[in-house]
């Protein structure tokens, strides 16, 4: 161990770690609970040192060699290293100050290393007073939700929308011929085709696109520049619009202060707005997703109108059972976007005066939505829907069934008399055809003329 020093007093640090007192004093009132501050969360607390530390050492703030220090301990971290020195959990402080120090101490502590200084002695590079300068936990934890949700959006869940797309595309284009029952209320209804069913599935899908993308221009604004209550104090003139600019640089994205200070630490209503869209999206998953279980549900005994690919046994007591596990899987996953939907709502709820104190909550139940909801997309779109086949056979059956292509004369006969050839067919168990000769309304070979399913799915 190793003696450290806080404004509270000693505080012993294991000597093996690059973190410092704040974030020992973090672990030892803080402990439950395996809900770690999510990676992409640090690195971009880790950036936001980085950019900082060049924009200080424009503005004659920080000493070029204190910059370059902070720099380049900001650059190893962010190659993957060192992240088992970020141990915090999610539940600590609701304005995660914890966390910013945790940063501010590593990189500290790893750049007093680098230069031959002693671990804990914040000489050179004071956690404070350099890493931290021209900021504070109010404004930079709020920047990084922003910056982490905008590239976890970007990177992660948008490549998996864009593949699901692609591949409910081709199934669309692959069904298009294929003219099916539609169902109204669980019943039966007039004839689509099955590429019409997955186009809707496909806009449903493409619509999430344009919601996710109305978020981002929210969230490109930051907090920082902000400081502890909004009115920016010990923030240097020309620091936030420096800091942009070596941000825009590192991340390609067109960051902007918040055109409110006030609001950007007091509330999260961008976050708020863009964990509905997810919400969103996990409500058109669960339609498709319970679709299809329905659709190839069977096979024999259930409506059977799919294949579902044979991707692993279904029962351990069943032989050959194959069960519709990836739907399941990402039903599963939107039941849990739902919850952490309702604890972001309420955390955006709490904010008390000039701060949020959910922060940390809000910004980790937005990206487990994230990571949950791109990776069961992907799974979804490659394990399931680009295997599933068509029952010719089945479709072609119920569509000849079918009650209700019987819509198709009542341009010719009228709504009443159809109505009666419909529950003749049901209640005697007669084609639509018997039913309607023998009622004497239509002949076989009027019938014959008008009612043709395939002529009934429209152009669309």
């Amino acid at each position: 161990m190793r003696q450290e020093f806080d404004s509270l007093g000693t505080v012993e640090v294991p000597e093996n770690v690059y973190y410092g007192a704040q974030t020992q004093r973090s672990l030892q009132f803080f402990s439950w609970g395996e809900e770690k501050m999510p990676e992409p969360v640090i690195r971009a607390l880790v950036l936001i040192k980085k950019c900082a530390a060049k924009a200080n050492a424009d503005l004659g703030l920080l000493e070029k060699k204190t910059s370059e220090r902070i720099v380049a301990a900001s650059e190893e971290i962010l190659t993957g290293n060192f992240f088992e020195h970020f141990p915090l959990r999610v539940w600590q402080t609701g304005s995660g100050t914890q966390s910013n120090m945790n940063v501010n101490e590593v990189i500290a502590n790893l750049a007093i290393k680098r230069s031959g200084g002693i671990v804990g002695s914040k000489d050179p590079v004071h956690p404070n007073d350099h890493v931290n300068c021209s900021q504070s936990s109010n404004d930079v934890f709020p920047t990084a939700m922003h910056i982490a949700a905008v590239r976890e959006l970007k990177y992660q869940l948008i490549p998996s929308l864009e593949r699901i797309i692609s591949v409910i595309t081709e199934k669309s284009k692959e069904f298009h011929k294929h003219v099916k029952i539609g169902r109204t209320h669980l019943m039966d209804a007039v004839p689509m085709t099955l590429g019409q069913e997955f186009s809707g599935y496909l806009d449903q899908l493409k619509k999430n696109v344009e919601r996710i993308g109305f978020s981002f221009t929210h969230l490109h604004e930051l907090a920082i520049g902000a400081t502890a209550v909004g009115t920016g104090l010990n923030v240097p003139p020309g620091f936030v619009e420096k800091f942009l600019e070596y941000l825009r640089q590192e991340t390609g994205e067109p960051f902007c202060a918040a055109s409110n200070t006030f609001s950007a630490l007091s509330c999260h209503d961008s976050l708020v707005f863009a964990q509905s869209c997810l919400s969103s999206l996990a409500c058109s998953l669960t339609k498709i997703a319970t679709d299809l279980s329905f659709l190839g549900s069977g096979p024999r005994c259930g409506l059977g109108e799919l294949f579902f690919p044979e991707n692993e046994p279904g029962s351990s007591i069943m032989p050959g059972k194959i069960n519709p596990t990836q739907c399941e899987a990402i039903l599963m996953v939107c039941t849990q976007i739902f919850g952490y939907t309702q604890s972001v709502v309420y955390g955006g709820s709490r904010g008390n005066f000039e701060l949020n104190v959910m922060k940390p909550v809000i910004i980790y139940n937005f990206l487990r939505s994230v990571s949950l909801l791109s990776g069961a997309m992907r799974s979804f779109a490659d394990n399931f829907i680009l295997g599933l086949r068509v029952n010719e056979m089945k479709i072609k059956e119920y569509t000849e069934r079918s009650l209700m292509i019987v819509t198709a004369l009542s341009p010719v006969i009228g709504y009443d008399k159809c109505s009666k050839i419909a529950l003749k067919a049901l209640h005697e168990n007669l084609t639509l055809r018997e039913a309607a000769t023998s009622l004497g309304f239509i002949s076989e070979e009027e019938f014959d003329k008008h009612v043709n399913p395939a002529n009934m799915v429209g152009d669309h």
